[in-house]
């Protein structure tokens, strides 16, 4: 349960830096790339800190560990883009929230991959030694 604290709080971290770039890319981006990029800078800050302070007990190689990091994510952006354009676009114009759509929409989406994440991290990219 610690470990599992500690993953939230470096993916809350991790989260905010994804939600702060995504703002920033929009200057010059559409939405949809615009969360492609911003989920980047929030796998990076994530791999860090959870090489760091959360999965302290790894035995595979750095190396192995940044493929499986990108891999488990792929699964985590298409989650987060697929949940932020749905809400963006179609749910909430229906429940008539038009103020901050986009905003409201992809927090809701970067919070969605939160579990599978930490497993298929705990799994995979950050093995520990048997």
């Amino acid at each position: 349960m610690r470990q599992f604290v500690f993953f939230a709080v470096a993916g809350g971290i991790a989260a905010v830096a994804n939600f702060l770039s995504r703002i920033l890319f929009s200057r010059w981006l559409d939405y949809a790339s615009a969360i492609v990029l911003a989920y980047g800078v929030g796998m990076l800050t994530a791999f860090v800190l959870n090489r760091r302070f959360v999965f302290t007990d790894a035995a595979n190689s750095l190396r192995n560990q940044m493929l499986m990091f990108c891999l488990v994510n792929v699964a985590a952006v298409l989650q987060t883009l697929a949940v932020s354009l749905a809400l963006a676009y179609y749910l909430l114009p229906m429940l008539h929230v038009i103020e901050h759509r986009q905003e409201i929409a992809h927090a809701i989406g970067v919070a969605v991959p939160i579990v599978t994440s930490y497993f298929g991290h705990r799994r995979w990219t950050f093995r520990p030694q048997r």
